[in-house]
């Protein structure tokens, strides 16, 4: 194995899990078991397209506590122009078993993969609001966004998306690049937090120009979604709002800080 598998089974290792491969009709079983631990049951693959994945050169890996498995990470390979990346589907780890590095030690085995095929970059999607991910991606995996669409999936009637708009960032991870650390928010705010209740704040007048661009999110939406839904939703539409003037202006988001910011540069 090479460095990148290397760092990948440290960071297994540190998590308390041991990376595998998944290949067989049962370990689709035990995807399907954490997949509806994490989404409920209206989110699910069928258990024959996992096992073509799985048959196609596109195998899951998963994250094991002994004999069960905790977490798996699921994706499969796509062309972009003339860049052929591996699509990283699905990322899930039990609810019980996450903050402790499963999920990165899952997608460092996913980049440990997508390196021996000869593949340099991982593309995905995930909700611009929510905060955690956000930094999983941008801060520790070192990933930047280039692209957004709104309603990206259309109407999801999982447990974690159900009645929301289905707005999406889309991750590029190239898998050679170091992680930044967290960003320093520096720039022109074009979404900012106000009053108790952190409303949206669009600021007046300043739109994204060549210099950096900050567009601050809530620091914990779901919360925020189950105390006001009418707030979720201004912060949903004012999210999309600024992300897209940072896009339209040349910008892409290269950075995410401790203080739930976008740094768009």
């Amino acid at each position: 194995m090479g460095d990148a598998w290397d760092v990948a089974h440290r960071a297994a290792a540190a998590a308390g899990v041991e990376l595998r491969e998944l290949t067989t009709l049962e370990d689709a079983d035990r995807i399907l078991e954490v997949m509806i631990a994490t989404w409920g049951e209206h989110q699910l693959l069928p258990r024959e397209l996992i096992r073509a994945l799985m048959h196609s050169g596109n195998a899951p890996w998963g994250a094991f506590e002994g004999p069960r498995m905790v977490g798996y990470v699921l994706g499969f390979l796509g062309r972009e122009g003339d860049l052929t990346h591996v699509h990283s589907h699905m990322l899930a780890v039990l609810p019980e078993c996450r903050s402790r590095g499963v999920g990165r030690a899952l997608k460092l085995a996913q980049r440990a993969a997508a390196l021996d095929l000869g593949v340099e970059v991982v593309r995905w999607t995930f909700d611009p609001l929510l905060s955690r991910n956000a930094y999983f991606n941008l801060v520790k995996l070192g990933a930047v966004c280039d692209a957004f669409h709104r309603n990206f999936y259309g109407e999801m009637t999982d447990l974690l998306n159900r009645g929301e708009r289905s707005d999406r960032l889309v991750v590029r991870w190239d898998l050679t690049a170091e992680p930044p650390g967290p960003a320093e928010e520096r720039g022109v705010v074009v979404l900012d937090r106000a009053g108790p209740d952190d409303r949206p704040t669009p600021a007046p007048g300043d739109r994204p120009g060549a210099g950096p661009a900050l567009v601050r999110i809530p620091r914990d939406y779901h919360a925020l979604r189950e105390r006001d839904r009418e707030l979720a939703l201004a912060w949903r539409d004012a999210t999309a709002s600024a992300i897209e003037a940072c896009l339209g202006a040349g910008l892409i988001a290269r950075g995410f800080s401790v203080g739930s910011t976008y740094v768009f540069a």
